[in-house]
């Protein structure tokens, strides 16, 4: 889901098999900073979960595995 977004939004052409699960999308600069904003409002529509402000840190975000264990850690406390 996160990763079809990020390719499409991100990286048109790309192909999908170079973007894996560990590929480091702020520290490469894939997401900027709108980027990431980006990133968040589609997180927070498509998967029904309201992300804080000191929740966007490269922690949470910096890769699909992150993304994907944030995303699943937030739906579990909801």
């Amino acid at each position: 889901m996160a990763r079809d977004f990020i390719l499409n939004e991100f990286l048109p052409g790309e192909r999908p098999e170079n973007l894996t699960d560990s590929t480091e999308l702020i520290t490469d600069g894939i997401l900027d900073s709108l980027a990431t904003l980006k990133l968040v409002a589609y997180l927070e529509k498509s998967c029904g979960i309201e992300i804080a402000p000191d929740e966007l840190v490269p922690e949470n975000l910096n890769s699909i595995a992150q993304i994907a264990n944030f995303v699943q850690s937030k739906q579990a406390s909801t």
